[in-house]
């Protein structure tokens, strides 16, 4: 919960990392780890090898930051960003899959997968779609251990997590545009990615302290949050990520991880 629902001011940073692959790398790992709280790690189906799972991992336990398996459909070549229809038991397959991966790397830095959050169009798909959202909480009741899931505030797939015992954590996005309804304008759309700075670190104290977005078609939009996301592949992610932690700190929320 945020502090508009509790009062009390604190909100999770979390940011997407370890998505490069073999020589090729996109998130400026090291430096993000500086400034967030939990890191949200590509597992191989989306981005991400197993070096750099491991070498993640590593950082991310040296500096107290909770590690997460980001879960994707298997979509390299798209960035996990294209919809996919895969049958249920096959996507909670998958789902455990990837977590129990990042769990070997993470346990052997000395920490261990914290929460599962999916990935670009997983993501967007089990805001809505009853049987795909059901298949990932099925992988993660798979995976073992009744770990936290990250996702939108109201979707199926944090309804059908609760129900199922799992710990849901609402998330909210510093860096893309919302919809009057409260879900995140497609990527495809004109401007679905916020991309001017002042803009991203106003909205970051706006949601944490007052529960609050502005959408595209500017009418305000509550957030329910614990933690907020900021993509670590926006150009300047790492100056950006520090803006608002700076400015959240400035603000009176405290900025700590939710698990």
């Amino acid at each position: 919960m945020n502090a508009t629902t509790t009062g009390r001011a604190s909100i999770d940073l979390n940011a997407d990392l370890g998505e490069g692959f073999g020589r090729w790398q996109l998130t400026d790992d090291e430096e993000l780890l500086s400034v967030v709280t939990s890191a949200n790690v590509a597992c191989g189906f989306h981005a991400g090898d197993a070096a750099t799972m491991r070498r993640v991992c590593d950082l991310a336990a040296a500096r107290g930051v909770r590690i997460g398996a980001q879960v994707s459909y298997r979509d390299l070549a798209g960035f996990g960003r294209r919809s996919m229809d895969v049958p249920p038991d096959e996507l909670a397959a998958e789902v455990a899959y990837q977590i129990g991966a990042l769990d070997v790397f993470a346990r052997a830095a000395g920490s261990q997968v914290s929460y599962v959050k999916p990935h670009g169009a997983l993501y967007n798909r089990v805001v809505h779609d009853e049987e795909q959202a059901a298949a990932v909480v099925d992988g993660v009741l798979l995976a073992g251990g009744g770990r936290p899931v990250l996702g939108l505030p109201g979707s199926r797939f944090l309804d059908l997590a609760a129900k199922a015992g799992l710990p849901v954590v609402t998330e909210a996005f510093a860096d893309r545009a919302y919809t009057a309804e409260g879900t995140l304008v497609p990527r495809g759309h004109e401007n679905a990615v916020v991309t001017d700075a002042g803009t991203v670190v106003e909205r970051s104290v706006s949601m944490a302290r007052f529960g609050v977005v502005t959408s595209h078609c500017g009418s305000p939009v509550p957030v329910r949050a614990r933690s907020l996301c900021l993509h670590g592949d926006t150009p300047g992610a790492v100056g950006l990520a520090r803006r608002v932690r700076e400015r959240l700190e400035a603000a009176g929320v405290r900025v700590e991880a939710f698990v």
